[in-house]
């Protein structure tokens, strides 16, 4: 019998997600949660075969969760789901230590593969990706300007860019004003940017929100 965590704030995303999992694996032990809290406290539980993890939670992201659940269970594999597209998240997810990347949109055919896929101590991303991979690698292309953030300034960057405030980030994120202030001053020179707008534009362009 395996044991997943879902971890989504959607309750009929969880829901249908689970319907998926039971159809392949009947027996299954499936635990839900709506975020990166609750995900941590299950998490130390149980002994799980793995989580499915939304990248975008309320309040802390799933790349907190991530970091945090191979910190203290770094053998424990984290298959990540999202409705952004792989060329934006993937890699980062990734090198945080995901077993894989899902986006939302393709989940219900590709769930089980995926799952199969980590159960069985691999990695999984589409073909699409693994193609798309291997010829950056091959043209070893410069890095997007928000490639090189940290993934707490690229938390802060997304948050910025979608209209909160400093003061409402450092809530969402249990962190100091100051602590926001200084991640937005890095932000912007790593950038080479000089206001919010500039930020909320390239986040536009570039599909991160």
């Amino acid at each position: 019998m395996i044991s997943i965590i879902i971890a989504d704030d959607h309750a009929v995303v969880r829901e249908g997600l689970k319907r998926i999992l039971l159809e392949e694996y009947s027996f299954a032990l499936i635990e839900e949660v709506k975020d990166t809290e609750e995900l941590i406290s299950a998490a130390m539980k149980g002994n799980w075969d793995m989580v499915i993890c939304d990248l975008s939670m309320p309040g802390r992201s799933g790349l907190d969760a991530l970091h945090q659940i191979k910190k203290i269970f770094p053998k424990l594999p984290v298959l990540i789901l999202s409705i952004h597209p792989e060329e934006e998240y993937a890699v980062r997810a990734l090198k945080a230590g995901a077993a894989g990347y899902l986006t939302k949109n393709v989940a219900p055919k590709e769930l089980i593969s995926a799952v199969q896929k980590v159960l069985n101590g691999k990695i999984f991303i589409s073909q699409s990706f693994a193609e798309k991979l291997a010829t950056d690698i091959a043209q070893e292309s410069g890095k997007a300007p928000h490639e090189i953030l940290s993934d707490r300034e690229f938390d802060v960057l997304k948050l910025i860019s979608s209209g909160k405030s400093v003061s409402e980030i450092a809530e969402q994120l249990s962190l100091g004003i100051t602590t926001i202030s200084t991640y937005r001053v890095r932000i912007l020179k790593k950038m080479r940017m000089k206001t919010n707008a500039d930020l909320m534009r390239y986040a536009l362009d570039n599909r991160l929100i």
